[in-house]
């Protein structure tokens, strides 16, 4: 691990996961400095606010002091350069992930061709999980403890209007 180098894992985190998490603590072992990035989520409709995403983030990345979280508007490759980062940490869960992410780290690497796209894979127990799927099931009285964090299961079901 390089000390000098500045990672950024973009995503909107709505909610962050166990499998983002996993990812997280793989990328905090190979870069000396990782910025979880969390979209402002302009084109999604998003269950939390940024404020609740940056703070569930935050909470969950909070063992590991070599990662700081921002917010970010606009084009990720605007936040990626300012920040100085040499890498972008993508996860991929299966091969369906592939194709986007692949033509993702295309345009990516045309915008910033000094960046280089990282793939990293949650472990095997985290693949199937998404933050669609887990506002789903939520949402529809599901139980999603297996998937969150215990910190974001409490604002999730509190979002959804349910106990914890």
């Amino acid at each position: 691990m390089s000390q000098d180098l500045i990672a950024v894992y973009p995503g909107t985190f709505d909610p962050i996961t166990l499998g983002h998490e996993d990812v997280v603590r793989r990328a905090a072992q190979l870069f000396g400095k990782v910025i979880v990035a969390v979209a402002a989520g302009h084109h999604k409709k998003t269950l939390f606010s940024l404020e609740e995403r940056i703070a569930m983030v935050r909470e969950a990345c909070a063992n590991y002091p070599q990662v700081q979280v921002e917010s970010f508007d606009g084009l990720l490759a605007h936040f990626v350069l300012a920040r100085g980062a040499k890498a972008m940490v993508r996860g991929l869960r299966a091969v369906t992930d592939f194709d986007y992410e692949f033509q993702l780290a295309g345009m990516n690497r045309t915008l910033m061709p000094e960046v280089e796209t990282v793939f990293l894979t949650p472990s095997d127990r985290y693949q199937f999980i998404s933050s669609t799927f887990v506002r789903e099931i939520a949402t529809l009285n599901g139980d999603v403890d297996k998937f969150v964090s215990k910190g974001v299961h409490a604002r999730l079901m509190a979002k959804v209007g349910r106990n914890a």
